[in-house]
């Protein structure tokens, strides 16, 4: 089903009904904006996408790049970093 967004806020009882069994488009200036769907087509949504923690996240980005990782650690331990002896203005130090 799709509606204006005027039409939304008119009949919501009614859009809220039709959203248990159909999700409902909400236009707005000619474009669906928004999307109304019941809690059972929520949930399952949200279920489906597992959400990470920001440890969980690090760790696989640490394993991904790990040789990457590697590799600048031992080009700096070599080289050193680039910017070794700079000062973000001079006369600052």
């Amino acid at each position: 089903m799709q509606v204006t967004a005027t039409e939304a806020k008119n009949r919501f009882g009614y859009v809220c009904s039709r959203a248990k069994s159909e999700p409902v488009f909400v236009e707005k200036d000619g474009r669906v904006d928004s999307v109304i769907l019941s809690i059972e087509e929520f949930q399952a949504m949200k279920g489906a996408v597992p959400v990470k923690s920001m440890a969980q996240r690090r760790a696989e980005f640490n394993e991904k790049y790990k040789d990457w990782i590697d590799a600048q650690n031992a080009h700096h331990e070599t080289h050193g970093l680039w910017c070794d002896g700079m000062v973000a203005w001079p006369g600052a130090v």
